[in-house]
């Protein structure tokens, strides 16, 4: 993975946590047989793969609504 790839996919992700999340969950997706959503090459590797996806904008996270606490 390269820098550019990670700040790239950080423009598309509102946190960090989250990227890293999203990329963990990809992966284990891509081990699982799922096919890649962009050309990455026979070296490429699945965290690869992941953020090029995620940079690409070929995969979305979607970030659930924020619970608002009620003020008693």
């Amino acid at each position: 993975m390269t820098s550019h790839l990670l700040e790239e996919a950080l423009k598309h992700v509102p946190s960090p946590q989250a990227l890293v999340n999203a990329v963990s969950k990809r992966v284990k997706q891509l081990s699982q047989g799922d096919r890649p959503l962009v050309d990455a090459g026979i070296r490429a590797g699945f965290a690869d793969i992941a953020f090029m996806e995620i940079a690409e904008g070929k995969l979305t996270l979607e970030m659930p609504p924020e619970e608002v606490m009620p003020v008693a």
